[in-house]
């Protein structure tokens, strides 16, 4: 039951009517800045939002809009895609900043990892919200039930292409660190989102270099012939061809607070970091 007088929630006011009990026939208003109130039941066109400070975005109206066919997509059939009057743009103000993919590739050992981590603290600093999708985390849970083979790899990179999508559509960076080594999986995943949204980023370390690192000892596994189908040793590894960031080499910096700047830097010069 909800009292007479007014529940705030989220700076709106919701109002018992006198003699209203239906919960679908309260109206809503902001305290300071609606113009009108409307019927929770969408049967009036939602009021728009007067704050002059810009804090909430505008009202929309979700009536009068001609529903769409069912339709099929890949296995699932008779679904239908549902809109929200709060869209990308309006959380993107709400976060003071513009959501979009760092898919960080390269060799095992190439310093994705790391990379992403001293990525996301930097941008934490600035006041940023970010998050990492780790190859190695995402199998720990979302993919765990997913194997290293060719179809089971290509079906680990197209999961985390569409959460990757997803954490962009609320207005987050999401920072994306895989090996993915073939090309035509990550550009299945940049495809995935409006151009200029996925920014990838290429370890350019030599095969020598992640082998002498070897950081998990997975290099003298395969070497072994203890691991089969291993990147850069019996599988192969297809550098991107047109990256938006290539970090690693001579003059790209060296340090991972140097190549987060680089990052970074990138994203202050597109704009993704503010509204």
């Amino acid at each position: 039951m909800i009292a007479a007088g007014a529940k705030s929630f989220l700076g709106l006011s919701i109002i018992s009517p006198k003699g209203v009990s239906d919960i679908n026939s309260l109206s809503c208003c902001n305290s300071r800045s609606v113009r009108s109130c409307v019927s929770m039941d969408g049967s009036q066109t939602l009021s728009h939002n007067n704050n002059t400070n810009g804090s909430f975005p505008e009202l929309k109206s979700i009536n009068g809009k001609k529903q769409g066919p069912l339709s099929t997509v890949g296995n699932s059939t008779n679904i239908k895609w549902h809109e929200c009057p709060v869209e990308k743009v309006d959380r993107q103000r709400l976060l003071d900043q513009k959501g979009c993919v760092i898919w960080v590739t390269g060799l095992s050992g190439s310093g994705k990892s790391t990379l992403a981590c001293a990525l996301n603290q930097m941008l934490y600093q600035k006041g940023k919200l970010c998050y990492i999708l780790d190859g190695d985390n995402v199998r720990h849970g979302l993919n765990r039930d997913l194997s290293f083979k060719a179809e089971d790899r290509a079906e680990n990179i197209r999961r985390v292409g569409e959460v990757a999508k997803l954490f962009a559509d609320t207005g987050i960076i999401c920072i994306a660190s895989l090996i993915s080594p073939y090309r035509t999986d990550r550009d299945a995943c940049r495809k995935l989102l409006p151009e200029g949204d996925f920014v990838e980023v290429f370890m350019d370390v030599s095969l020598e270099v992640c082998e002498a690192r070897d950081p998990k000892g997975l290099y003298k596994l395969a070497r072994a012939g203890k691991i089969k189908g291993f990147t850069g040793i019996d599988d192969p590894y297809e550098p991107p061809l047109n990256c938006e960031i290539s970090l690693g080499r001579e003059g790209s910096g060296t340090s991972p607070i140097e190549m987060a700047e680089v990052v970074v830097g990138y994203l202050e010069k597109k704009g993704y970091l503010q509204a």
